[in-house]
């Protein structure tokens, strides 16, 4: 894979280079927000950007914003030393597709990078529909209507687990387990920050309700799309 490191700490970012190189990856690597700006719009395309949050210049939001903005729906994963779920909210608001508190462990950031690619490029779902809620994990499309909505990787992945089995409730543990790729090491409430995020994007502008809480189980998708 081609990967963008954006990482103002040079120690970490030279780490993280020598470490993703020696798994076969080519990576590129920016100290600051205008050169990353530039590489990840102008400088790949990239299978997967690692996105610092607190950068000189324009930060990891605002990098990850604008890739968005301009069309780019390459998987971002956005590095921080702070944690919460407020800021993994935000950053879902600013189109990443996952999060990763300092300090980790190479091993697990070289899993969810595993992640991201194989569920941008390597689904095998066909189109899926609720509804007049179109969702195509392939090709990485998602509609109502006419409209086209725009989905992170991670969001992607929790609506075709609900689209897959409409009107039947799914545990927030299955969901994790089929789209995370190290369940065992998440809090299955994290569950809620995308769904919450999903239901902005497809029932909120629409006057819709098409992602239904199950309390004591999880979710399921209203088999017309709400």
């Amino acid at each position: 894979m081609r990967i963008l490191v954006v990482e103002d700490e040079e120690g970490l970012a030279e780490s993280l280079r020598r470490g993703l190189s020696a798994d076969g990856h080519v990576v590129d690597v920016a100290h600051d927000g205008h050169r990353g700006l530039d590489l990840a719009l102008a400088g790949g395309p990239y299978d997967v950007v690692l996105l610092d949050l607190m950068l000189p210049g324009p930060g990891g939001h605002a990098i990850c914003t604008r890739m968005r903005a301009h069309g780019d729906t390459t998987p971002v994963l956005m590095l921080t030393a702070r944690d919460g779920e407020h800021d993994e909210a935000e950053g879902l608001d600013a189109g990443a597709d996952d999060y990763l508190t300092k300090p980790f462990s190479f091993v697990v950031l070289a899993a969810r990078i595993r992640a991201l690619a194989r569920r941008a490029g390597a689904s095998g779902r066909g189109t899926l529909q609720a509804g007049d809620l179109v969702l195509d994990p392939r090709g990485r499309r998602c509609r109502r209507g006419d409209r086209d909505i725009e989905l992170t990787a991670r969001e992607l992945g929790v609506l075709a687990c609900l689209m897959e089995q409409p009107g039947r409730a799914v545990a927030k543990q299955d969901i994790l387990d089929e789209v995370w790729d190290t369940p065992q090491h998440i809090d299955p409430n994290i569950v809620e920050v995308y769904v919450s995020s999903l239901r902005k994007k497809i029932d909120a502008p629409f006057g819709r309700r098409s992602i239904l809480t199950v309390h004591g189980t999880g979710y399921r998708m209203a088999p017309d799309g709400g």
